[in-house]
């Protein structure tokens, strides 16, 4: 039974009970007045009959009044064994009902929490997992700013150390020098560091390289490194003081070329062309230099010095090595010709011993063949002879063949007349 229309229909019952006995005390409540009426016309008609009905009527008043409570309890007792009843049923049948649906609703959430459950193990070892990074990220960033506070500080400690003339000079060198391997001129064979020249006057020239050129010519490197006023350009914080550090930057550079190319170096070192590199160790730096000079280029054509960078500098020193390959590849070439006749010589006297021996190897088998001759037109007659006149051995006499095969004769044409102008000679 659905629960609205039992409750429903208990309410219909409890409306008819009600109507029921508010019918009755309507009906109790016309007849008290129609007696009341007769009681009062009685009144008028008879003292002692208005007494009467006086008591009559409180007798009947205590009647109905008993009456109306006993049907009251009465309706009211059955309206609620009535409702208790129903309610209980629908209680039960309420419970039944809640009963499956938990259940249904149970299996139906059974996998969803399940899932939950997952979900929940995996966001944990997530959290453990983003935990452990995040520990692991925090030390990261702490050994990235310890080392960014070692690197400042290493890049300040290098900084003040360039700004010393003697340090700037060293670090100019190495750069010089790693330059010159890259380009694969090694001190060994194509360059010398520090040679010392000594001028008419006394005055020693000494270069930072003397490369070697093929045909005994050789090319003079100067390093320069005019850091200072670049250095402190970049540091400037405002344009105007920037633009006159790097003018100053590019007046330094031009007093470097002026000071090198006075050194003549072109006269000390024979034979030497008459120019000489100045090698700047950063293409920054006479970048800058050309972009607040633009005429240091022909200034430096004029005092006989060429700035050189980096780049500029190993396609120079490229170009020395190709010279060199190619003047090696020409030596060898001599002394593979020169080999190469060594080796027909060679050759030639192999070819003699080899023909010597063919010609003992034929007379060998010409002698052998001989022997077996005389074995069967000789000896093996009279053995046979023997043989019939009883005389056996234990074993019978082999046969003995001769040999066909004589050597195979040399089919060159180098081989061919070598071994005619033998013949020749030998039958002279």
């Amino acid at each position: 039974m659905d629960p609205l229309s039992f409750s429903v229909g208990i309410a219909i019952g409890l409306l008819a009970g009600l109507g029921v006995w508010l019918a009755a005390r309507a009906r109790q409540a016309a007849r008290l007045a129609q007696l009341e009426t007769t009681l009062e016309h009685e009144r008028r008609m008879s003292a002692e009959k208005l007494t009467l009905l006086e008591e009559s009527g409180v007798r009947q008043r205590e009647a109905f009044a008993a009456l109306s409570a006993e049907a009251l309890r009465q309706n009211s007792r059955s309206f609620l064994d009535l409702a208790r009843a129903s309610l209980g049923e629908f209680q039960r049948q309420a419970a039944t009902d809640l009963d499956g649906r938990q259940k249904a609703i149970g299996e139906v959430l059974q996998p969803f929490k399940e899932a939950l459950a997952r979900v929940d193990t995996q966001i944990q070892a997530v959290e453990r997992e983003r935990v452990g990074s995040y520990a692991a990220l925090v030390e990261q960033l702490k050994g990235l700013a310890l080392t960014q506070q070692q690197l400042h500080t290493e890049t300040n400690n290098l900084v003040r150390a360039l700004r010393s003339p003697n340090v700037r000079g060293l670090w100019g060198e190495m750069q010089l020098r790693r330059v010159v391997e890259v380009a694969g001129m090694l001190e060994h064979c194509d360059f010398v560091q520090k040679e010392t020249a000594e001028t008419e006057d006394g005055a020693r020239r000494t270069p930072d390289l003397l490369v070697r050129l093929p045909g005994g010519r050789q090319i003079v490197v100067d390093s320069k490194v005019p850091t200072d006023a670049y250095m402190r350009a970049v540091e400037a914080t405002d344009q105007a003081t920037r633009d006159t550090l790097l003018k100053d930057h590019a007046r330094q550079v031009r007093n470097h070329i002026k000071s090198l190319g006075a050194k003549a170096y072109w006269d000390q070192f024979q034979p030497t062309p008459e120019f000489v590199f100045m090698f700047l160790p950063g293409e920054t730096l006479i970048a800058a230099a050309l972009q607040q000079d633009p005429t240091l280029l022909e200034f430096g054509l004029t005092q006989r010095v060429i700035p050189a960078s980096p780049l500029t500098l190993i396609a120079l020193l490229r170009a020395v090595a190709f010279g060199w390959q190619q003047q090696q590849i020409a030596m060898n070439a001599q002394e593979i010709s020169e080999l190469g006749r060594q080796l027909y010589d060679r050759l030639r006297k192999l070819a003699e011993h080899f023909e010597r021996i063919g010609r003992s190897l034929t007379g060998t088998i010409d002698a052998y063949n001989d022997a077996v001759g005389s074995l069967e037109s000789r000896v093996l007659v009279t053995a046979r002879r023997l043989k019939d006149l009883g005389v056996r051995g234990t074993e019978e006499l082999p046969e003995v063949e001769t040999v066909d095969v004589v050597p195979r004769p040399a089919r060159a044409p180098e081989l061919t007349g070598l071994f005619e102008d033998r013949d020749d000679v030998a039958e002279d």
